[in-house]
């Protein structure tokens, strides 16, 4: 069983920052190419990054870059995301996901993902 816990989230003014973590009960975690979606009331989930299984490469939403960071330590199952300079447009909650074993070069969309956290709520205030 994969299980993925949020952590991290709360409420924060403009211009503040939060860091998420995702911690994966797995027997390798290595081997999963993880990401970060979100999903504000109303929409549609969204992409916001991803990292590729060693943490060599990162990618990001257009609206994050330069922002937020994601990053991950494969000796402690854990990813994270540094979130800096939050605007209330980035008000939703946050969702680890996890694919095991892939070897594409496409990571934004939702349903190439395997597992799925509870996701932890992010609300950012003017």
């Amino acid at each position: 069983q994969v299980q993925l816990v949020e952590s991290g989230g709360g409420l924060v003014q403009a211009g503040g920052s939060l860091r998420l973590s995702c911690a994966a009960s797995v027997r390798t975690f290595s081997a999963y190419t993880m990401a970060w979606f979100h999903q504000a009331p109303g929409k549609e989930r969204e992409f916001v990054a991803a990292i590729t299984k060693s943490g060599d490469n990162t990618y990001y939403a257009d609206s994050v870059k330069g922002r937020f960071t994601i990053s991950r330590d494969n000796a402690n199952n854990t990813m994270y995301l540094q979130m800096n300079s939050l605007k209330p447009e980035d008000t939703a909650v946050y969702y680890c996901a996890a694919r095991i074993g892939y070897r594409g070069t496409v990571y934004t969309q939702n349903y190439r993902y395997n597992y799925w956290g509870q996701g932890t709520q992010v609300t950012v205030s003017s």
